[in-house]
């Protein structure tokens, strides 16, 4: 179906007109870059939404530029051949996929190297791309706007560790501040002399500069780069953690050092494999897990968060405009998937005006996930008749969306649920619905069969509204209102939807009245 998007109605306020379909943001659509590591040599080709894209493809090959280098001060020559491989392939991928560019940037490994500047000549020969050496500072740079681009107007401390180095930068209200880079990278740590006390002096060291360059930095800490996420993942397994999303993943410092702990205990071949984490990676980890001891010892932050965008969306945040980064991430990929799979693109606009009396007290933050859900109610109506409530539950808890906490992602996954069936007992997903409240359970189910509700008054007219409901909480009264022309539309199946959302919603009263007519004037 064509979309018919409410543009210019208020409540729709700045999602009037998505992103994605605006010219100035054309270049967006389909955005390549290459991050060569000193670990691992990755390509992620960006499309879709352009405010937060999909990843429309993701290859990493392991290469480990940087292994032995501590000793040698050059590349590992094994990783080279591996590096060059990769490079030919991605090259060729990109040709294929018709990208317009490809950006590729090289971090610690290659700038450190005695043998990084004829390595990156014979990668651009190779390849006829332009290799971008970039400096420690401007990788902080990066990896904070990657995590900008998924939390707009986050505060905190940004860290980043890769194979060779680590990476600080503050960034407060959408805007990055002080950058630094060390060369805490767990490569470095494999071959170190002196072993875990060598280790831990030289470790505790360099923190305490770094610390004093930062000054402060008791807000969020965003951890950013593989060896973190494998962390997160053990922890999740250590406390049986029901999603296993990382990014957005949340812990606090005792949580953290618990898991540390955990770690330098555990049979690290059987953890790897419960957690399914690399050999390459899991080598790594129990450095990275001293280099995080000694960090959050240092800077007692008042939560951590797992990003899962780091320096290669950090690259397309550089290429968007000031209009474009300000606008919601979250909104802004709904309204593509809507306009891509929904019967009805558009309808999410005027879903929410008919659900929002429901919710008179909702703050934004609450709002914007409300609108998230209508923007998704009718988005997996291809999917099996049986299977469609949990298959909606699925796709929005694991989805690749950003602006979400794990808590949201649960409630929008229960109001999708409760899109398409009455009760949520019963489905392979019930260990998770602990991490919502039972009143925020009890939300979500009024928001999905109001949704439900609703999907079953369409009306293609986007000048109208000749559907609403009307909530009150004192006389625990629910009344939905047609007008005239559309009160055909109340039947049966109807009437038993609004009277199950009465029952969600403790009415004691439910009703159904025709809109009047205005008195016509002329």
């Amino acid at each position: 179906m064509n979309a018919n998007y409410d543009t210019d109605h208020p409540e729709w306020g700045p999602f009037g007109r998505p992103i994605f379909d605006d010219p100035s943001a054309e270049h967006l659509k389909r955005v390549g870059v290459v991050d060569i590591g000193s670990n691992s040599v990755r390509l992620v080709v960006f499309d879709g939404a352009a405010r937060s894209p999909a990843y429309f493809y993701n290859e990493k090959v392991m290469c480990g530029l940087g292994a032995g280098m501590a000793e040698s001060g050059r590349l590992n020559p094994e990783g080279k051949k591996r590096c060059l491989a990769a490079m030919k392939r991605f090259r060729l991928l990109a040709d294929g996929m018709e990208l317009p560019e490809l950006s590729v940037v090289a971090t610690a490994a290659m700038r450190e190297a005695e043998d990084g500047p004829a390595f990156q000549k014979e990668l651009e020969k190779a390849t006829g791309l332009k290799v971008h050496v970039i400096d420690g500072e401007e990788e902080a740079r990066l990896s904070a706007q990657g995590v900008l681009l998924g939390w707009p107007g986050a505060y905190g401390l940004v860290c980043d560790i890769g194979g060779s180095s680590m990476e600080l930068a503050e960034i407060d209200d959408g805007k990055v501040g002080k950058c630094i880079t060390s060369p805490l990278g767990p490569l470095k740590f494999k071959d170190m002399a002196g072993g875990a006390d060598a280790r831990k002096a030289y470790i505790k060291g360099i923190i305490k500069d770094l610390a004093e360059f930062m000054g402060a930095q008791n807000d969020r800490l965003f951890l950013v780069g593989g060896s973190w996420r494998a962390i997160a993942r053990i922890d999740m397994e250590r406390r049986g953690y029901p999603l296993h999303v990382l990014h957005e993943y949340r812990m606090d410092v005792q949580t953290v050092s618990d898991t540390l702990a955990f770690i330098a205990q555990a049979d690290l071949e059987d953890l790897r494999k419960a957690c399914s984490i690399s050999s390459a990676r899991m080598e790594l980890v129990p450095f990275a897990a001293e280099v995080l001891a000694r960090l959050i010892k240092t800077f007692q932050p008042k939560d951590i968060a797992i990003s899962s965008y780091g320096i290669r969306e950090g690259l397309l945040y550089e290429q968007m405009s000031q209009e474009i980064r300000e606008r919601d991430p979250l909104i802004e990929a709904c309204r593509a998937i809507e306009a891509k799979d929904a019967r009805l693109p558009g309808f999410g606009a005027r879903l929410y005006r008919f659900v929002s009396p429901l919710f008179p007290d909702a703050d934004a933050a609450r709002q914007r996930i409300i609108r998230a859900a209508c923007l998704l109610h009718d988005v997996s109506w291809r999917a099996h008749p049986d299977y469609r409530a949990e298959v909606c539950f699925d796709n929005s808890t694991r989805a690749n969306l950003g602006g979400l906490k794990h808590s949201e992602r649960i409630y929008l996954g229960l109001a999708l649920l409760h899109r398409y069936r009455n009760k949520r007992e019963g489905t392979h997903f019930e260990s998770m619905y602990g991490l919502l409240t039972e009143a925020k359970q009890t939300e979500a189910e009024v928001l999905g069969k109001a949704m439900r509700l609703g999907a079953m008054l369409w009306m293609t007219d986007p000048g109208q509204d000749k559907a609403r409901l009307s909530w009150d909480n004192w006389t625990k009264r629910l009344c939905l209102h047609l007008s005239p022309d559309t009160s055909a539309l109340f039947g049966e199946v109807t009437e038993s939807r609004l009277k199950s959302l009465g029952e969600s919603l403790g009415a004691e009263t439910v009703d159904f009245e025709v809109i009047e007519e205005e008195p016509d004037h002329d």
